[in-house]
């Protein structure tokens, strides 16, 4: 087992302050979850009753979070009315890029100056997670050393990785550093789309649409990209097959 599995199990009880801003990714195309998405973006399927957004926001809200900056390109009025209409609390800001899609790393680069917070989270709207021990994002925050770290992906050993059919994207050693998985082979950790980020990790990016890939790959050369296990239940939503295999799963607890 190594240190981060470790210590994530052992501070179970740790009621560790997360960042007060989270940045939300909600922009993609969701190709993959045609024909849902057709006539809604990905982050408003429902799963279990619910839309896939508000199981990230309940989770966030849970957790302490105060405020929210939502990235919206596809289907942008539909998810602006939806968050509109909720009424828990949440500061919701948002990072408009109707105009073009900036992928993941361009769209952290168009709206780090709406985040009023450094570290802060990341999320992708599109996955679902079920704590285990304790408050995942607590667990999460509680493993961040600003010394040391510009990067601090939330993982799953994909063995656990419900309904996942890659191969893998990362190994960790014992001190949680992590690489990348080589080229036509199998790395034991999915990424879950969960991450605590600096805003040192966007100095001198990319100007444009670029993925989140580019800037990891700078972390890691750097020895600065860590990862932490996630002790819960989490799923891959990423085809409308999925969802009926989510709900089973959730369903019987």
């Amino acid at each position: 087992m190594t240190v981060a599995q470790r210590s994530l199990r052992i501070r179970a009880d740790i009621d560790a302050d997360v960042p007060g801003t989270a940045m939300v990714m909600a922009a993609g195309l969701g190709k993959r979850m045609r024909p849902l998405t057709a006539t809604r973006p990905k982050p408003l399927v429902e799963v279990a009753g619910k839309p896939l957004l508000d199981h990230v926001l309940d989770r966030l809200r849970t957790a302490g979070v105060k405020q929210v900056v939502v990235n919206v390109h596809y289907l942008p009025d539909a998810l602006e009315a939806h968050l509109a209409n909720r009424s828990d609390g949440l500061d919701v800001i948002i990072s408009d890029e109707r105009d073009v899609l900036l992928e993941t790393g361009g769209g952290l680069v168009k709206a780090a100056p709406l985040i009023g917070c450094d570290p802060f989270l990341a999320v992708n709207s599109d996955n679902l997670w079920v704590d285990g021990p304790a408050d995942t994002l607590k667990l999460l925050a509680s493993q961040w050393d600003d010394k040391r770290m510009d990067a601090l992906l939330l993982l799953v050993p994909q063995a656990r990785a419900q309904n996942h059919r890659g191969q893998g994207d990362f190994h960790m050693d014992r001190s949680g550093r992590l690489r990348r998985r080589a080229r036509s082979h199998v790395a034991p950790f999915v990424f879950t789309g969960v991450q605590m980020l600096s805003k040192r990790l966007l100095a001198d990016a990319p100007e444009g649409p670029f993925s989140t890939n580019i800037l990891w790959d700078r972390a890691i050369k750097a020895a600065r990209c860590f990862g932490a296990v996630h002790q819960g239940l989490w799923f891959d939503v990423g085809t409308p097959e999925s969802i009926a295999a989510t709900e089973a799963v959730l369903a019987n607890g």
